[in-house]
């Protein structure tokens, strides 16, 4: 079997870390291939960043479409439902993926996220994938997403604190990461506040591995048929 993850952005240290973090989640004989475009934002916080790293996205996707599944690692799930078009592989976002693992194993979660800027669009997601009522609210840990990648930061006590407050104020009862740069930090979070912390990444190889196992494909009738070749009638 043979997943790919894409980062949808350019940096490549916040693409290693999510392929480990696939790989340590994957069964044996699973290969992972971690990568990320050559072009487009560093990071992704908010609508403009998601809209610019969106053809990169695609043409990287266009460059493995031997891929058994396509994993999103952003959480704002960007581009899911165009690289839906593109296959009839299981296509996964790591925020979807995040949200429903987390509806199985508690009754309320809360989404601590990186900025501020972000949580519309994820609560967005929630109500389009009809979680928003599981969830008791999305916070910002207002930590940039590169500082995820700067050992020494103040990003992980910051993101700690703000799970904490979920636990109080919110009564959650699992928490899902709400970046794929904080993937390698759940398992210590979890530890540390006696509950589970909910990385993406980890939770969607879950999924699509199951998925391909069964022989589940994205369905190609109605919204997620494949892209109609297109000539302007004003230049032929």
């Amino acid at each position: 079997m043979r997943i790919l993850v894409v980062n949808p952005n350019t940096t490549a240290s916040m693409t290693r870390k999510i392929g480990a973090a696939a790989r340590a989640a994957a069964s044996p004989g699973t290969e992972i291939i971690a990568v990320n475009p050559a072009e487009g934002p560093v990071s992704i916080e908010g609508y403009y960043d998601e809209a610019m790293s969106l053809p990169g996205l695609l043409k990287t996707v266009a460059e493995h479409r031997d891929a058994d599944a396509v994993i999103i690692a952003c959480f704002d799930d960007t581009g899911l439902d165009a690289v839906r078009c593109m296959t009839e592989a299981p296509v996964i976002g790591i925020g979807e993926a995040g949200f429903h693992a987390a509806s199985i194993v508690s009754n309320k979660f809360s989404v601590v996220t990186t900025l501020s800027r972000s949580i519309p669009a994820i609560e967005h997601n929630l109500v389009r994938y009809g979680l928003a009522s599981r969830c008791s609210k999305v916070r910002a840990s207002e930590v940039p997403v590169l500082d995820l990648e700067h050992e020494g930061s103040s990003a992980r006590a910051k993101i700690s604190a703000e799970i904490g407050r979920a636990v109080s104020e919110d009564r959650a009862e699992a928490i899902v990461l709400g970046c794929a740069g904080m993937t390698d930090l759940a398992a210590s979070l979890s530890a540390e506040h006696g509950l589970p912390v909910i990385d993406g990444v980890a939770a969607a190889v879950a999924i699509v591995e199951g998925f391909v196992r069964i022989g589940l494909k994205t369905s190609s009738r109605g919204g997620y048929a494949a892209p109609v070749n297109k000539s302007n009638p004003a230049v032929a």
